[in-house]
């Protein structure tokens, strides 16, 4: 279930990066050439410092149920889902109406994701900036 009060108390940024990084994901913010794959590690600071820019959902665990955690991240350029069992339609139609990502968002990889049909493709015709 995604943590409202959490998103508010720290961030939409830092609230992802928890959710992404217990699922399995990577992420790499603003300014860093290392991906961020360690929970316990995550970086603290003032609110906000770290935004995230990139996502590598590769083998994860995510799924739509989490989707609300990335409505609010402004800075990600590039999302990675490969082999991700749990993604399906739904979740790339969601992603497509996520408007801070379709202002952000120029590279999204989906690749052996099994559940994903053509319906689900089509629907991310609103990510204007991803490259084809």
């Amino acid at each position: 279930r995604v943590d409202h009060e959490r998103i508010q108390a720290v961030g939409p940024d830092r609230a992802a990066s928890e959710w992404l990084l217990r699922c399995g994901a990577l992420v790499r913010y603003q300014g860093s050439p290392k991906w961020q794959q360690d929970y316990n590690g995550l970086p603290t600071g003032p609110l906000g410092k770290y935004k995230i820019e990139a996502i590598n959902a590769t083998d994860s665990c995510i799924m739509y149920r989490g989707f609300d955690y990335l409505d609010g991240l402004e800075h990600v350029t590039d999302i990675k889902l490969e082999k991700c069992m749990y993604i399906q339609d739904e979740c790339l139609q969601r992603l497509g109406e996520t408007s801070s990502l379709q202002k952000s968002l120029q590279k999204l990889k989906i690749i052996s994701c099994g559940n994903v049909t053509d319906k689900g493709i089509l629907a991310l015709h609103k990510l204007t900036y991803v490259s084809h």
